[in-house]
């Protein structure tokens, strides 16, 4: 558009020309205004949903600011745009500056994908005694970036949450109730009926060692040097590690008491005193002819 500096003196020309940028300038305010209360709700309402789901108290206020956060650079670099700031090369510097942080903070955003994944999915919670990451140990703490553990020593180990979800998860704590798979063996001289007899009593008598599923005591293998029984009696899973030292001690004594054994590694060595074979060994030695 062409003009004058004489145009310019009259205040017809000067509201022709400022009217398009005021018009603009309102635009923005109204877009940033109302895109500023838009975000607000939106991340008010996925706050509200995902503690109705009752998800995790942490990774609800995390993706709440994420969302916050997104959503108002948004709402800004539209508003800069429509007053016509050229908002591509912003975009461009935020874009790289993104990237850059990602790069060098690759493991802990790792793990924090991996806490999201722990958090939703839930495949062990606070009080569970769970072999994580090669660890095992009772389920202190789960944060968004790392798991706390202590294990049976009381140790406190800290273990990345994205070494947890990229091995195999063993949760001891999820059912109610636990197998306890004991083999005992006996001597080959010994009374098999009458040692399967008393591990069936011990398990019938044990008072935690429950009816149902109903324990067995069977033959399990006809081993090198003993034969070897499959005790599986189900308990409480809290109770599991009790129980099992538990019938150890008892199956010990009362084998004792019957006298069966229980065999352990052993190697009998026989020396034969063969006068002939002595005389034939030193002459190969030494080279001659046996006498």
């Amino acid at each position: 558009m062409e003009f004058s500096l004489e145009q310019l003196k009259t205040p017809e020309r000067w509201i022709e020309l400022a009217l398009p940028v005021g018009v603009k300038i309102l635009v923005a305010l109204l877009i940033f205004y109302l895109g500023r209360f838009v975000v607000r709700t939106a991340v008010k309402v996925l706050r509200t949903v995902m503690q109705r789901s009752k998800a995790d108290e942490t990774l609800t206020g995390f993706l709440g600011n994420v969302a916050y956060g997104l959503g108002y650079a948004l709402v800004i670099i539209s508003a800069l745009g429509q007053i016509g700031i050229n908002t591509n090369s912003l975009a461009a510097v935020v874009g790289g500056a993104a990237l850059a942080v990602g790069l060098a903070l690759q493991n802990q955003l790792s793990s924090f994908a991996a806490g999201v994944l722990l958090i939703l999915f839930r495949p062990f919670k606070v009080g569970d005694y769970v072999d994580a990451g090669g660890i095992k140990g009772t389920v202190e703490e789960i944060k968004i970036i790392h798991t706390i553990l202590r294990t049976q020593d009381n140790q406190e180990v800290i273990v990345p949450n994205n070494t947890i979800t990229a091995t195999t998860i063993t949760n001891y704590s999820a059912r109610a109730t636990r197998r306890l798979d004991i083999t005992i063996g006996i001597d080959y001289g010994s009374d098999l009926k009458l040692a399967k007899s008393i591990l069936d009593e011990l398990l019938a008598t044990h008072p935690r060692v429950l009816t149902a599923p109903e324990p067995k005591v069977q033959v399990r293998a006809l081993g090198a040097s003993s034969v070897d029984f499959a005790v599986w009696p189900w308990v409480a899973t809290s109770e599991w590690f009790e129980v099992q030292c538990e019938l150890l001690e008892q199956i010990k004594l009362r084998f004792d008491a019957a006298g069966i054994v229980i065999p352990y590694p052993q190697m009998d060595l026989h020396v034969r005193s063969d006068r002939a074979d002595v005389v034939h060994l030193r002459a190969d030695r030494e080279g001659e002819p046996a006498s």
